[in-house]
């Protein structure tokens, strides 16, 4: 069945109806890009009524929306998170998926949340983006809620359905689906590179937006010892800073990231792509790329959707050992950095770039691995989760 026929489509009387509670698109926010990508790939499985969407706004913010958003929350307003539970239980809506991340939601650690989930009546299956075994006590006790008023939880590694257990979340509840990527065809990064001005270059990037936590300072101290040997060498940076960190600090750690490389007279060797590219663009630029760097600093990090991404477009990874990337680049899918470690990085690098066999190996291993997580596979296990928390 195609997208637009899905859109189209009138619902039967007796079908069910799930709405979808987070940020969304066209705000710019990779929650909002993960709802996006769920939903389009739940619509297109024609197994519900097309999806309804509760968008939350930051303050003073006014999205271009489709027309699958019927209720806006704005952020800082707690009796906005009330009425979208009222809305909710008055229509035929029969499940909500809540996408919780810490910072997408009003009060603090979000707690607003918990307004919506102690008011809505009908079943909650709530996605966690985020857990971490060291949570200072109020996250952890508005995590705890969130829990106990979902009927079912979703999380993207088994580090996470670990960590949950410790919270004394119940086996039963958790379940672990990963993070989906886009069903794209296998490409060589060399037959790419021309339309994209790229030919002759050996191409490593890193995408998503940006912030002091994706340690790509790190990454660009890395170079100058790969530029000797592969003089070749460019390091594609892809993505604007963060909406959230540009509020607060502006461009502050971009400018630093420029600096640095005007330091290190890395100028021929680093480029930076500062805006928001779509999901096209992107994969062209991954499909380019010879190797992707993910050096991100925090070990606990248990959900990376640029990980994902490579690995769906079948690229080698050098990575730092955060707790996604221990799961997903085991088994030869990977390369391990240690955190903060330029030295470290530059050597894995080198290790792909003078061992093709090595380098080709990785490419077919994170590619067919990826396959049992593209979109439609990943909507296929929420459906089931779904169905099962609205008959169960």
């Amino acid at each position: 069945m195609s997208e637009m026929s899905t859109k189209l489509r009138v619902p039967e009387s007796n079908e069910e109806y799930i709405a979808f509670l987070g940020t969304y698109t066209p705000r710019e926010c990779g929650i909002a890009t993960f709802t996006k990508d769920l939903i389009d790939s739940i619509d297109l499985l024609g197994e519900f009524a097309p999806a309804r969407v509760i968008s939350v706004n930051e303050i003073e913010t006014i999205y271009d929306y489709d027309s699958r958003v019927k209720q806006q929350i704005r952020q800082d307003f707690e009796e906005d998170y009330i009425q979208a539970a009222k809305y909710i239980n008055s229509s035929r809506i029969n499940a909500v998926n809540l996408q919780h991340e810490f910072g997408i939601y009003g009060g603090e650690w979000g707690k607003y949340i918990l307004s919506f989930l102690q008011n809505v009546h009908k079943p909650v299956i709530t996605t966690l983006h985020t857990v971490q075994p060291d949570f200072e006590p109020k996250a952890r006790n508005v995590l705890k809620e969130i829990t106990a008023h979902s009927k079912a939880i979703v999380v993207m590694a088994r580090a996470a359905k670990n960590m949950l257990k410790e919270y004394n979340v119940p086996n039963k509840k958790i379940n672990v689906v990963q993070h989906g990527c886009p069903d794209i065809p296998f490409l060589t990064s060399d037959s790419v590179k021309p339309s994209l001005g790229l030919k002759g270059k050996t191409v490593l990037s890193t995408f998503g937006l940006i912030n002091g936590g994706k340690g790509i300072e790190y990454a660009i101290q890395a170079l100058p010892p790969i530029v000797e040997k592969h003089p070749n060498i460019l390091y594609l940076i892809i993505g604007e800073t963060h909406p959230e960190v540009r509020k607060i600090e502006g461009e502050t750690y971009r400018m630093n990231l420029i600096k640095l490389v005007d330091q290190l007279g890395l100028k021929n060797h680093v480029r930076f792509h500062n805006r928001f590219l779509t999901k096209r663009e992107l994969i062209r630029y991954l499909h380019a790329t010879d190797i992707y760097i993910t050096p991100y600093i925090g070990p606990n990090q248990v959900s990376s959707g640029t990980l994902v991404y490579a690995l769906g477009a079948g690229r080698a990874v050098v990575s730092t050992p955060y707790l996604h990337a221990k799961e997903v680049l085991s088994h030869g899918r990977g390369m391990f950095c240690e955190f903060k470690n330029p030295d470290s990085i530059a050597e894995e690098v080198k290790k792909l770039l003078e061992n093709d066999k090595l380098r080709r190996d990785m490419e077919k291993k994170a590619y067919r691995y990826s396959r049992s997580f593209i979109w439609p596979k990943v909507a296929q296990k929420y459906t089931d989760i779904l169905k099962r928390a609205i008959h169960v």
